[in-house]
């Protein structure tokens, strides 16, 4: 049997679309993934997101958002998509050796942090160790943090960073930053902003919080402490589009491209063409996308559960033009 609607992914863009498609009566499944809930489940709180002004844990947040869905007969499945085919009108889709398929499918599988990959940090991931400044800042008030990286990424972490920290420690494996030199100058010229160059750490201190790093010098090889109540990671993300290669767009980054021209058009009452039908429609008809997946730039919460609503409404209209 095919289903109308599969959603890949159970992070904020993939719940909310849920939501918003099964209260639409659309018969809907979501496939969580082993990793369900995405990167919220590895922050330290969420306090950005409307509806909430104590704050709420990311986890519950999560949970909160599938109980909704539930609510209006989504269906989930705690599996991950391994391979698909997009190739005819009703999308493939294989759970291991399981098949299924849809009339639609929207894609909201997010994206990964890279990390440093030392047993220490994975410890110590939401008690102290963060990918996410946007979203963990206000926890570290006054307090001393470090940032691993030297792109603009990292930059605009530890400069957003100095709006709550004492003080910002940017570890940095080179003796000069990759990032654009506007932002260069702004953080050197940032009293609050200290550089440690030729540094990688090799150990993240502490046992139940974040107490320090010990740090190599990558030309002495010498080691050294340094005492901190926060690191943030900031060398990365990747984009969990590898299954997807050769079967949609996607851009040099690995992340899925969103149409900008198609045959679904918008026109005015002169006729005139004014844009897409559908905002979230991939390259391939039927498949949209939501989400971090999609989207490197803001990676919210907030921004990620507004593209899964456009993608349900989307996916509405296209079913009923079928």
């Amino acid at each position: 049997m095919v289903k109308r609607l599969v959603i890949l992914g159970s992070g904020p863009a993939g719940l909310t679309a849920a939501i918003y498609a099964s209260r639409a009566k659309i018969d809907t499944t979501v496939i969580s993934g082993c990793a369900a809930g995405g990167q919220l489940m590895i922050t330290l709180g969420v306090e950005d997101f409307p509806g909430f002004p104590e704050g709420i844990l990311g986890s519950d947040l999560i949970a909160k958002m599938k109980k909704q869905a539930q609510r209006f007969g989504t269906k989930f499945v705690d599996s991950d998509v391994t391979r698909v085919d997009f190739s005819q009108d009703s999308k493939r889709l294989w759970l291991g050796d399981k098949e299924i398929e849809a009339e639609a499918v929207i894609l909201a599988i997010g994206s990964s942090a890279k990390w440093l990959g030392i047993p220490s940090e994975e410890k110590l991931i939401g008690r102290g160790v963060s990918a996410c400044a946007t979203c963990d800042a206000p926890f570290f008030k006054d307090k001393v943090v470090g940032v691993v990286g030297g792109g603009d990424a990292a930059i605009k972490e530890a400069i957003y960073l100095t709006k709550f920290a004492s003080q910002v420690v940017v570890i940095h494996r080179r003796d000069q930053l990759r990032a654009f030199q506007i932002l260069q100058d702004r953080a050197k010229t940032n009293p609050k902003i200290e550089f440690l160059w030729n540094k990688v750490v090799e150990e993240v201190l502490g046992e139940v919080k974040v107490e320090g790093v010990t740090l190599k010098d990558v030309k002495t090889n010498k080691t050294s402490k340094v005492e901190l109540q926060g690191l943030f990671i900031a060398i990365g993300h990747t984009p969990n589009t590898v299954f997807l290669k050769n079967q949609i767009d996607l851009d040099e980054k690995g992340y899925i491209k969103i149409i900008q021209e198609s045959k679904f058009k918008i026109q005015n009452e002169k006729g005139e063409v004014i844009g897409n039908r559908f905002s979230t429609m991939t390259s391939v008809e039927g498949v949209f996308a939501a989400g971090d997946v999609a989207d490197w730039c803001y990676r919210q919460a907030v921004t990620a559960a507004g593209s899964g609503c456009k993608a349900a409404l989307d996916v509405q209209n296209y079913l009923e033009d079928l």
